[in-house]
């Protein structure tokens, strides 16, 4: 078996409102290892949020333990998990997240910019992984000037551009019709086939079939 990249053991979260708690994730107990294409799917009001923000780091839970790569996150200080984060997770927004004024392969850059990487092997790289999403005609093309499913990928171009020990990618087709959506679908199970550890959070049956591992969760609680 491959090395695990998380591993989440009776992971709870509880929120403080006036007198009350709110317990959002009950008891979350799961395993991702490297090269595995994974879903969580979820449903309304399940602690996904919350969940997809511990996993990603911008958050830390109640209780529980939480190893990435096999560090104890409940001992790591804000920095290092932000260092983690930056280094080591590549995130795809579900609504893209594109600056409207520049150009796609400055967007892709983003990443590399936060990590020092010399300005010609940025570009190189951003580059790269614009031909690897089928985009390398439109390198220098605004938001405005690609459609959705071209936003899309150059979301995943810049996701990947770091070489990410893991992807994580919220609602990965939900702002696309369903010939679009299976189009980056295909792109990132091949992405998956490069040996590139996939966790897709989802409530889409559709997207949750093209994963190899799939993990619900209800009630704040993995079922």
């Amino acid at each position: 078996m491959q090395e695990q990249v998380i591993k989440m053991t009776g992971i709870k979260k509880i929120y403080h409102v006036g007198d009350e708690d709110i317990e959002v994730l009950k008891w979350v107990d799961f395993e991702l290892h490297k090269w595995e294409f994974a879903s969580i799917m979820w449903e309304s009001g399940s602690g996904k949020s919350t969940l997809m923000n511990i996993i990603w780091m911008l958050d830390n839970p109640s209780s529980g333990a939480y190893f990435f790569d096999g560090i104890d996150i409940s001992k790591a200080t804000d920095d290092e998990q932000a260092l983690l984060r930056r280094r080591n997770i590549g995130f795809i927004f579900q609504w893209y997240n594109l600056l409207p004024k520049t150009p796609a392969i400055k967007q892709v850059m983003l990443p590399l910019v936060y990590q020092w990487v010399p300005a010609k092997i940025r570009k190189q790289k951003a580059i790269e992984a614009l031909i690897k999403v089928g985009l390398g005609d439109k390198i220098y093309s605004l938001p405005n000037e690609m459609s959705g499913w071209q936003q899309q990928r150059v979301a995943i171009a810049r996701a990947i551009v770091t070489d990410p020990l893991l992807i994580l990618w919220d609602e990965p087709t939900g702002a696309l019709d369903s010939k679009t959506g299976n189009d980056v679908m295909e792109i990132i199970t091949k992405l998956n086939e490069e040996w590139k550890t996939i966790l897709i959070i989802t409530h889409s049956a559709e997207v949750d079939k093209f994963a190899k591992k799939h993990i619900f969760i209800k009630d704040g609680m993995i079922v």
